[in-house]
């Protein structure tokens, strides 16, 4: 088969959802169908497939993204089962990074929950074509209608509905396909392996035309060929349908909505069917973009025949070699032994060994080409979201863009002997997760590690003492603060060393100005040449950006300024890039505490869902917090509220939630924005970090 046709039978897929919506429970039963596994593994037994960590087997969740490879109808699938649980973000954001379509599943008593939100927006950042699975149809409270509507108002989506779902909760046995006119029935005995093909029971002849005549409707906003016959009343085929659903969704304009339920293994084979007919090839989306040499956009096709691009989305750090490259390839071909140029770190790179994966297990392979997802063992100098491209070429790929992490905790080994291993093996750990940061506080000697939340940093020091074996003392999670000024300040730095026969003389006069919220931090100069040559400019705001990475309240990075370059001088034999470098360094030291600085903390955006009857005790608990609540909505006797509350006083929340609730409620917590801290409580935040 050539290249070409083969591009066209791959897809390359995600499945996402919120937390328990029962994502790798699909995952497993895809494999299963399409006879990747013999045997179905159970996310609460600890055998899921995808789950192969030691942490997401006791814990029940997936923290890694686990990729893996299928075969369905002659057409080859790709699938990436993403985490949901919001510390783990950053894992599903560079997983869709390299994706070309999703599937995403919904639970059908939760619904629409709040990281089924934050990874819809991911996808529509990416322009990702994707399908919906409302999953747990058999579970207790399950509504697949109120989740349709879910997704139109919470999501912004256009859903449409290709399936109905047959009997409710318990007595749920199968879906009426929409398309097709007919109902399908999945046999328990064969664990759902055979299906059995039924008429249309009477009492939902009438809910079906409707949602028929909905999907027509929809499907002639976006195909003329429909519009008309729907305008002269003339039937469609079943043919016409499929092809006009297939262009609306690559193009954006339709979610095509599914059902069923992956434990009682009902509804998957029709999932697979539509990830076949809807979903994306790698032919099907637009060339990859890229940056040349010069700053000037170079385009790349999916094709074996064109000069090589790829991705590294992530890399892992392995027992059994030194690490593992997961990469996409966007064009060309890569073979075991290629020399390759990494343009990011301007390094050339060696392919030692090519491997297709299937969760934790592994197949090597001679080549990859265009459209492919896997790994590479042998990369000595590249990292996450860095790309390969031919020898003496010169293509950078779209990179991924990294929150801050806004927890931090310190941890120090236990014995000389252990410092070393815990330095490599932290630097593992980074090297594996780009929102991990490990930092070194001068004052106190410890090692800071921070990460995106609790749970992150628990997975962090869980890997740290039992797989990788380190002793280590681990202190209570701190929150990551950051100053920033609320005046305008002047103020100058003079350094002016006369040592041997060669002085070394800088000398800056700067000005700093509060700038809004995650503005960041922005330089300009607006001194002439004959002041400061423009060579020095770049020393002086390497300089300004060092020492704002230690604040002068508490040592905090410095944040939401801008820095001008107001004055200075030189001299002519004697100014050196160093010493303009150390005279912006005192500079900005010295202006930011002249500016009255301030101190900023973490505001997390909470998501409780809470019984009717313990609403005011909940309440009472969140105000103790500081937490300002900006929605509340009911559904069926459930409180859904939102509210936004500063992390410091959200550690151990779960604990005091349970016990406000009787166990009863839940909640998701994910980072929001950083805001000023009350007077009092900065006051009381600098005396106990000054130790005063």
């Amino acid at each position: 088969m050539a290249d070409k046709e083969s591009l066209s039978d791959v897809r390359n897929i995600g499945i996402m959802a919120h937390i328990d919506a029962g994502k790798t429970t699909t995952t497993e039963r895809i494999l299963y169908y399409t006879g990747r596994s013999y045997k179905i593994g159970e996310v609460h037994d600890g055998a899921a497939v995808m789950d192969w960590m030691e942490q997401e087997q006791e814990r029940g969740i997936t923290i890694t993204s686990a990729a893996t490879s299928c075969a369905w109808k002659s057409k080859r699938i790709n699938i990436i089962d993403t985490p949901g649980h919001v510390d783990f973000t950053v894992e599903v954001e560079r997983s869709l990074r390299v994706l070309d379509g999703a599937v995403a599943v919904f639970c059908a008593v939760g619904g629409v929950e709040p990281q089924s939100e934050t990874v819809w927006r991911q996808a529509e950042r990416y322009g990702i074509p994707r399908i919906a699975f409302i999953n747990k149809m058999d579970r207790v409270g399950a509504d697949f209608d109120r989740v349709v509507a879910m997704m139109e108002k919470r999501l912004g989506a256009n859903p449409v509905v290709l399936q109905i779902p047959v009997g409710k909760e318990s007595e749920f046995e199968g879906v009426v396909d929409i398309i097709e006119g007919k109902m399908y029935a999945f046999d328990e005995e064969t664990l759902g392996q055979e299906i059995i093909e039924k008429d249309i029971p009477e009492d939902y002849r009438n809910r079906f035309t409707a949602a028929y005549m909905v999907l027509i409707e929809k499907l002639a906003d976006f195909d003329d060929g429909i519009m008309e016959k729907f305008l002269d009343d003339t039937p469609v085929s079943a043919t016409e349908i499929y092809r006009a659903l297939r262009t609306a969704t690559l193009n954006l304009d339709l979610v095509p909505v599914l059902c069923g339920s992956a434990f009682k293994n009902k509804g998957i084979q029709p999932l697979l069917d539509s990830i076949v007919q809807y979903l994306p090839s790698p032919l099907d989306v637009p060339p990859m973009v890229g940056e040349g040499k010069k700053g000037e956009e170079i385009s790349r096709k999916a094709d074996a025949d064109e000069k090589l691009s790829a991705l590294i989305f992530k890399i892992m750090s392995d027992t059994f070699v030194e690490n593992l490259a997961f990469i996409r390839l966007y064009s060309g071909r890569l073979k075991v032994g290629d020399k390759v140029f990494n343009p990011v770190k301007k390094k050339k790179e060696k392919i030692g060994k090519l491997i297709r994966l299937h969760a934790n297990k592994r197949e090597e392979v001679e080549s990859l080409k265009a459209g492919d997802i896997g790994a590479v063992i042998g990369l000595k100098f590249s990292s996450t979201g860095d790309t390969l491209c031919a020898s003496g070429d010169y293509i950078v790929l779209e990179s991924m863009d990294f929150p801050e992490p806004v927890i931090g905790i310190a941890i120090e080994a236990k014995s000389k002997a252990d410092e070393k291993k815990l330095s490599e093996t932290l630097d593992k750990i980074a090297l594996e997760d780009p929102s991990f940061r490990i930092a070194k506080n001068e004052d106190t000697g410890q090692t800071i590690i921070s990460g995106m939340g609790e749970l992150h940093l628990e997975i962090i020091v869980d890997r740290l003492l039992n797989e990788f074996k380190v002793n280590a003392n681990v202190g209570k999670p701190q929150v990551s603060y950051k100053e920033t000024i609320s005046a305008v300040a002047e103020g100058e730095g003079k350094f002016d060393q006369q040592t041997g026969a060669k002085g070394q003389y800088g000398h800056v006069v700067l000005k700093v100005e509060p700038l809004g919220r995650s503005e960041g931090v922005v330089f300009e100069s607006h001194v002439k040449d004959a002041q400061i040559p423009a060579q020095f400019l770049g020393a002086i705001e390497k300089g300004i950006r060092d020492s704002l990475d230690a604040g002068p309240l508490i040592g905090y990075p410095v944040t939401d300024l801008k820095v001008s370059l107001i004055g200075g001088s030189y001299i002519d034999d004697e100014s050196t890039e160093m010493a303009f470098g150390i005279s912006s360094a005192m500079a900005i030291r010295r202006v930011t505490a002249d500016a009255e600085p301030i101190l900023l903390e973490p505001i997390m955006n909470i998501e409780i869902t809470c019984p009717d009857e313990y609403l005011g005790d909940m309440m009472n608990d969140l105000h103790s917090k500081r937490a300002k609540v900006v929605g509340v909505e009911s559904n069926n006797n459930i409180q859904v509220v939102k509210a936004h509350a500063p992390l410091s006083q959200m550690f151990g929340y779960s604990t005091s939630l349970r016990s406000a609730t009787q166990g009863r409620a839940s909640f998701t917590m994910q980072f929001e924005k950083y805001d000023v801290v009350p007077e009092s409580r900065a006051n009381e935040i600098i005396r106990k970090i000054r130790g005063i």
